[in-house]
């Protein structure tokens, strides 16, 4: 009986292939990186969960991320209409999934470059953790840890 177990488990990890879901995360940071450089500001904000917090190291406060958006809209709207440009990137130094739950632990950087002006780029320790609910990854808690630097930044490739 033990014997056909343990055949029948075998089989079933050769047939039933495992899920990747970091391939799914990562189409997840892609998405949010396009909509903050598209200046889609709803599909941005559907990247969060309802209840998501942020929670920023920097100013030592953590606050609804609904609070937050509302502070991040202009940029979206000033992106979206060609006065401003803006674009984020992430490079992550730790990351744990799977098939519902995710946490990475990384750099993003951020920048921001109105019209006839240089760019602002910014770098920021964070971590990201992200729950799957109805088929739908959704970040439930940013924690912008603190700034980093562009040599942190390339240590990351």
């Amino acid at each position: 009986m033990t014997k056909l177990f343990l055949i029948t488990l075998f089989s079933l990890l050769y047939i039933v292939p495992p899920q990747n879901p970091t391939a799914e995360i990562d189409a997840f940071w892609d998405e949010m990186s396009r909509t903050v450089a598209e200046g889609e500001f709803e599909e941005y904000a559907a990247l969060y969960h309802d209840d998501a917090v942020l929670v920023n190291g920097i100013s030592g406060e953590s606050y609804p991320i609904s609070s937050a958006l509302d502070g991040w809209k202009q940029g979206f709207v000033d992106t979206k209409a060609g006065k401003m440009k803006a674009g984020v990137k992430f490079r992550f130094s730790k990351r744990m999934h799977n098939e519902t739950t995710a946490h990475d632990t990384g750099i993003f950087n951020y920048y921001s470059q109105m019209e006839g002006q240089e760019p602002q780029p910014i770098y920021v320790h964070f971590q990201g953790l992200l729950v799957k609910k109805d088929g739908e990854w959704k970040l439930v808690m940013e924690y912008q840890e603190s700034m980093a630097s562009k040599e942190e930044w390339d240590k990351l490739k």
